[in-house]
């Protein structure tokens, strides 16, 4: 994993303000509101383009591309589809995949941007892959989808990679695309699921599945009103929610669960006080992950979190969980290391989408559901 990547695309006027936004900082000259509900900002000129995407089905939106396994559509394979998307544009190219398993490994490259990838629904609209650690290829590079290129849109999709538990690293979905908004999708895998790479990210009502550090990376990333289900490991594995990984203390970035359900799946639920969970490991020295106003079930062991190896990280990571509920959600017993932090609902809010990612300007326009600020006050 690196450091997270300065280089912000958009509509900046100038080399400074470009990198100014990159950090997550406030525009030059401007100052934060002090509620994230009540941000305004200028919108970017490309929003247009895009107002009330995500409020389209795959069956009725204007496609620029059709991808059907059936040959009813130009494409056959997304891949082929990618190909087709012009270069470093700032016009939003809809590719419909209709439903089908499609079994190929695909990358959206950094120079193919403003794409919105849409199918048919996330049970019906599957990509799948096996690539994997144990196999010979490096955890990156397993990834069943890659997205870099910035503005990218998945909605209705199904990510998988079907390696299994015994193949370890096996990534579905890697982003690292700025601005990039997935709605309504499901990413599957058992180790290293979901790979929040770098740049700013933002989850809507999807479901992510795994055994360990399968929410990891070091994106500014909000996962809000998602369901986190754990998988049944291996035998004497233990099972990890998050692995953030930070590794300079000004870095802009965290993982944050907001208005989230933490759960078991069936097959892990009679084996969950055998192979015990926890929200969270120190991947990076400067680990910072915010789990708040979500639904924590009783998998979750008691301490909490879970050192990554020895005192590593202990004293200078960030965790931290503010109004959750559920058997889970007591902090009571949690670990007493010094980077778990007690917050105030004044500075969680510092950590919803409109201030921690700044997300009016390009979320909201887009027509996914979506909370600026705190969702259950």
């Amino acid at each position: 994993m690196t450091a997270n990547a300065l280089e912000m695309v958009g509509e900046v006027k100038s080399v400074v303000s470009s990198l100014w936004e990159g950090l997550g900082l406030p525009p030059l000259g401007r100052e934060l509101r002090t509620k994230g509900s009540e941000e305004e900002e200028e919108l970017p000129s490309w929003v247009n383009d895009r107002r009330g995407l995500l409020q389209a089905t795959g069956a009725n939106v204007k496609a620029d591309a059709v991808v059907a396994k059936d040959g009813s559509g130009k494409y056959k394979t997304i891949t082929e589809a990618i190909r087709d998307v012009p270069k470093k544009s700032n016009k939003t190219f809809v590719i419909y995949i209709k439903e089908g398993v499609y079994e190929e490994q695909v990358m959206v490259d950094k120079k193919t941007t403003y794409v919105m990838m849409i199918g048919d629904g996330p049970t019906k609209t599957k990509i799948t892959a096996r690539e994997n650690f144990a196999d010979g290829t490096s955890t990156f590079k397993t990834a069943t989808v890659s997205v870099i290129g910035t503005n990218f849109i998945g909605k209705d999709l199904w990510f998988e990679n079907s390696a299994g538990a015994a193949k370890h690293q096996a990534v579905a979905l890697r982003v690292q695309s700025d601005m990039s908004i997935f709605y309504n999708c499901r990413m599957d895998g058992y180790q290293d699921t979901l790979y929040t790479h770098a740049h700013r990210q933002f989850y809507r009502d999807c479901t992510i599945t795994g055994t360990i550090d399968f929410i990891f990376g070091n994106a500014a990333v909000v996962l809000q009103n998602c369901k986190i289900f754990v998988r049944k490991p291996l035998e004497n594995q233990k099972c990890i929610v998050t692995a953030q990984g930070r590794t300079q203390k000004k870095e802009p970035t965290a993982i944050i669960l907001q208005n989230c359900v933490i759960s078991s799946d069936p097959d892990y639920f009679p084996v969950r006080h055998i192979n015990k969970a926890y929200l969270g490991r120190p991947w990076k020295a400067y680990s910072r992950t915010i789990i708040m106003e979500s639904q924590i079930d009783d998998l979750i062991q008691p301490e909490g979190w879970l050192p990554w190896m020895g005192n590593f990280a202990l004293n200078t990571l960030f965790y931290s969980e503010f109004n959750n509920r559920g058997p889970g959600a007591s902090t009571k017993d949690r670990v007493k290391w010094k980077g778990i932090k007690q917050i105030t609902a004044k500075h969680a809010l510092d950590f919803t989408p409109a201030l921690f990612i700044r997300g009016n300007p390009w979320i909201k326009p887009t027509g996914v559901p979506y909370s600026s600020g705190m969702m259950n006050p």
